[in-house]
């Protein structure tokens, strides 16, 4: 049976993820029109002409900032709800899930604003960390069915 407090910790901390990828999705676009810098040649043709059909330096930081949130929160997601699942202490739990999120908000602000190494990568690595207690966790409570 999952635990109510857990789940609603976990739906909190993603839908604040899910928020902070949104948000750095429209700063993006507005550096974009700021920077007169468009990724398709029918938005530049839009904006100007296809002269600003090209890439811009601080777009791609922002963008590859996005992906980077891509390839490592909707594993989250999956990983978070299934441990949701399992009924574990909601105070590990919660403490799972802010890690995850503070680092994920560190490693963002770490990429945009170009902070000194190891800044973004000292915020990947931990927030691995919880991510790889629950696979742990996960594949532990699954195990005894194969």
């Amino acid at each position: 049976m999952m635990d109510n407090e857990v789940f609603a910790s976990f739906v909190f901390y993603s839908t604040l993820l899910i928020l902070k990828m949104y948000i750095i999705a429209v700063i993006t676009g507005q550096i974009r029109l700021r920077k007169n810098a468009f990724a398709n040649p029918e938005d530049a043709m839009r904006h100007g002409g296809i002269q600003y059909y090209r890439q811009d330096p601080d777009v791609e930081r922002y963008r590859r900032a996005h992906n980077n949130d891509m390839e490592n929160i909707y594993p989250f997601l999956f990983l978070g709800a299934v441990y949701s699942l399992l009924s574990p202490n909601p105070t590990i739990a919660r403490i799972h899930f802010q890690i995850f999120f503070i680092c994920r908000v560190l490693h963002t602000v770490a990429y945009v604003l170009a902070l000194k190494p190891p800044t973004r990568s000292v915020a990947y690595i931990i927030a691995q960390l919880p991510c790889f207690s629950m696979v742990l966790q996960i594949l532990y409570s699954v195990a005894s069915f194969w």
